[in-house]
C-alpha cells in the first residue's frame, strides 16, 4: 500500500516562517490534526484544503505519494 508523506508541507512551512501551531490556528483545526500529520497519517481532505487555502498553493506542495513499499529519503525537517 502506498504511504502518505508530508515532507513537503514541512518545508513550505519553514520557506513561510510559520510554526506547526501557527499553521493549525490559521486553519482551524486541532493539534491532534497537526500530529497526525507530523506521523505521516491520513488526515480528510478537508484539512488539506485548508492547509492548501492558508498557504497558498497545490496539495502536490503539502504532500507526496510515496511509492509501494519505498520510503521517504529526505530527512524531516524539525518545525515547532
Amino acid at each position: 500500500m502506498r504511504k502518505i508523506s508530508y515532507d513537503p508541507l514541512w518545508k513550505k512551512l519553514i520557506d513561510a516562517k510559520m510554526t506547526k501551531t501557527e499553521l493549525a490556528k490559521a486553519c482551524g483545526v486541532s493539534r491532534t490534526t497537526i500530529a497526525k500529520i507530523s506521523k505521516n497519517e491520513s488526515v480528510c481532505l478537508d484539512v488539506i484544503l485548508k492547509i492548501c487555502n492558508v498557504l497558498d498553493c497545490n496539495v502536490t506542495d503539502v504532500l507526496s505519494i510515496l511509492p509501494e513499499g519505498g520510503s521517504d529519503t529526505s530527512s524531516r525537517s524539525q518545525v515547532k
